[in-house]
């Protein structure tokens, strides 16, 4: 009896008990989840080592997923390219124009926007294309999923002002919904709401169903990210360098800080674990604030803008700089624990499975880490 309460001690301090412990090898969408809460359940590597690398030889903004042992990524060439988790290449796709939005994968499908506007579905064991839907701008910021009961909409926003959202089986459109300005980042969803921002400077609150707006909050600095979400509130950067928490049932804005003491944009998506809010700025800083009070707990500095988007899981912080570097912090107190040089710019958000994790490099390699091996 002792000896089993002792091992569910070591499990709550080890992971935190705010996490529900499941060990997930999909990473199906931008971020890990529909909410862009960039929150894993599965602990990093202790020493992490370079297990292999991909290179597409062609830049690349993008971030990857992975789906069934595959891995999604495009380039400014306008490839979608699949890689086993292996290292092996399955395929590759020509889009004809530069894919810098993260794809994501439902039923079997690969769902990416590009530059010439064009949301295209391409099979995900061959690379066939299956559908195609045309805005009237540029795509730049990640596809996303709803479901509602037996209901699903894929959507997407785009330079055209507007959020649209189309039939995952057809492509066909369901409903668009108009902005006041650009879209650059990807919308969530979670709670049986969406949830998207841009260059209007208006956070808006959609229904799914009908794609109706229920509330809007009007921020007055534009988002070029996107919000993430946990319950009821919204966590968010701005142009100016402030992070933002909204409580989406009151509409109201709960705090406000800004990312100092240097000035930069809030490029990144804030990641959220318990009681904690993480998040990236252009000063070169990773923050980490408190979900509560926005007072900042800890900074980080690297040597480079920080604009992909850090993954949390129980214990650590994984992210990139366009220094070059790879990081991994302690979540409690932001202290550096690892660091891997891979001698180009990284503004990917990465991937995090049971026993590796995957990051792309900003001249166009795949990067996947796990467990150095002993001997």
């Amino acid at each position: 009896m002792m000896k089993t309460l002792l091992t569910i001690l070591f499990i709550l301090l080890e992971y935190g008990a705010g996490f529900a412990q499941t060990v997930k090898t999909e990473w199906p969408v931008f971020r890990g989840s529909y909410d862009l809460s960039g929150r894993s359940d599965n602990v990093l590597p202790e020493h992490p080592s370079l297990r292999w690398s991909v290179s597409t030889g062609v830049r690349t903004k993008s971030s990857p997923v992975l789906s069934e042992g595959t891995i999604f990524f495009g380039n400014d060439k306008g490839t979608l390219t699949a890689v086993t988790t292996g290292g092996v290449i399955k395929w590759r796709f020509e889009s004809g124009s530069s894919i810098e939005a993260p794809p994501m994968v439902y039923r079997g499908k690969v769902i990416f926007g590009a530059t010439d506007g064009i949301l295209r579905a391409v099979d995900a064991s061959s690379g066939r294309l299956l559908w195609t839907y045309h805005t009237d701008n540029q795509i730049m910021g990640s596809a996303n999923l709803w479901t509602s009961g037996q209901r699903t909409g894929i959507l997407a926003g785009s330079y055209d002002y507007f959020l649209h959202c189309v039939n995952p089986e057809t492509g066909l459109p369901l409903w668009k919904v108009e902005s006041d300005n650009y879209i650059n980042g990807a919308p969530s969803f979670s709670g049986n709401r969406i949830v998207f921002g841009g260059c209007d400077g208006i956070i808006r609150v959609i229904d799914p169903l009908s794609g109706k707006e229920r509330d809007t909050i009007n921020i007055g600095i534009y988002m070029a990210s996107s919000p993430s979400m946990s319950g009821d509130m919204a966590y968010f950067g701005d142009y100016d360098g402030s992070v933002y928490s909204v409580d989406l049932a009151t509409g109201k804005i709960k705090w406000k800080t800004f990312a100092g003491p240097e000035p930069g944009s809030v490029m990144s998506i804030p990641a959220i674990s318990t009681g904690r809010v993480v998040t990236g700025s252009e000063n070169k800083y990773l923050y980490c604030f408190s979900a509560d009070r926005g007072n900042i707990l800890w900074r980080f500095r690297t040597n480079g803008r920080v604009t992909g988007s850090a993954v949390v899981t129980p214990s650590k912080v994984l992210f990139g700089s366009t220094d070059g570097s790879i990081y991994i912090l302690r979540l409690e107190d932001g202290r550096k624990l690892w660091s891997f040089d891979t001698g180009a710019p990284v503004s990917s958000s990465p991937v995090v499975t049971a026993d590796v994790f995957y990051i792309l490099s900003e001249d166009g390699r795949l990067l996947a880490f796990g467990e150095k091996k002993k001997g």
